[in-house]
């Protein structure tokens, strides 16, 4: 069968396949004949899988965190390094936020930027997402990742109408509300706990991404909207690498805000109603 997941791996990777397991209806592990194991995903055709490619080779070109090495892709299936995972750990947690620290402190050329090779409609999930350059973090942010997901949710019927004005009033005053600039840091982009794989290794490893210029604080704030082993540990290491502007807990929501209204649009009303609460929250801070 050309596609089942050991062919695409043969082919992709030019090493026999002995064996495959399936892991789920998009997902299998591969054994190769050299010894190697190796993870293969289909994507949809639509572009995700060259998203992803080209955000993991950038991830791991600034030497920071791990990252699976990708061994070979195409527009349906992506081939990268199986990690073994272990259990997390404080002193793992500890050096992961060091080194994502160092990955976002690798920059990139604009927020909004997309991996170099991949493209500017790529995906942040299954959602689509576009990357589009802009000079300064509040306007790029309100134009390109929160205003467009609201409209979509309203559309949908995530949320009313009557109820947008609270996360608009927040795009308006996100230049008062960002705090101090910073430059383009380098994103995961989808930094939530489900994307940190903690290896036997002793190391933390993230896979998919949705890697683009951004501001570092937004992956560190996906990390605690769902939850992250020794959250705690993975700040203090962060901040012993690259210490954050003052304020940052108050900041939080903002950085919510955008993978929030992502969820409405995919899942509907709860995350809708967390979206709005978090606006009304950052106003109140304000």
């Amino acid at each position: 069968m050309p596609d089942a997941p050991g062919a695409v791996a043969a082919r992709l990777t030019g090493t026999a396949a002995v064996r495959e397991r399936p892991l789920s209806a998009s997902l299998a592990e591969v054994a190769l004949d050299d010894g190697r194991t190796v993870m293969v995903k289909r994507g949809d055709g639509t572009g995700a899988v060259r998203a992803e490619a080209a955000g993991l080779r950038w991830l791991a070109e600034a030497g920071a965190v791990h990252i699976p090495s990708v061994h070979g892709h195409d527009e349906r299936w992506l081939v990268t390094d199986r990690v073994p995972t272990g259990r997390p750990s404080p002193e793992t947690a500890r050096r992961f936020g060091r080194d994502l620290a160092a990955l976002h402190c690798a920059g990139a050329p604009a927020f909004g930027a997309p991996p170099p090779g991949g493209p500017r409609d790529a995906f942040i999930g299954l959602a689509p997402m576009r990357n589009a350059d802009g000079d300064d973090w509040p306007g790029w942010y309100a134009e390109h990742r929160v205003l467009p997901y609201l409209r979509t949710a309203v559309d949908d019927g995530a949320i009313r109408p009557a109820e947008t004005a609270v996360v608009e009033q927040v795009c308006e005053r996100l230049p008062d509300l960002a705090g101090p600039a910073e430059p383009p840091a380098r994103l995961h982009g989808d930094l939530w706990t489900g994307n940190v794989l903690w290896g036997e290794d002793g190391h933390a490893w993230i896979i998919d991404p949705a890697a683009h210029g951004g501001h570092r604080e937004t992956d560190l704030a996906m990390l605690e909207l769902f939850g992250c082993p020794h959250l705690e540990e993975v700040l203090d290491g962060y901040q012993e690498a690259a210490p954050l502007a003052d304020g940052r807990p108050d900041r939080v929501g903002l950085h919510q805000l955008f993978p929030l209204l992502v969820h409405a649009v995919l899942f509907g009303r709860t995350y809708a109603e967390q979206a709005l609460s978090v606006a009304a929250r950052a106003l109140r801070n304000c």
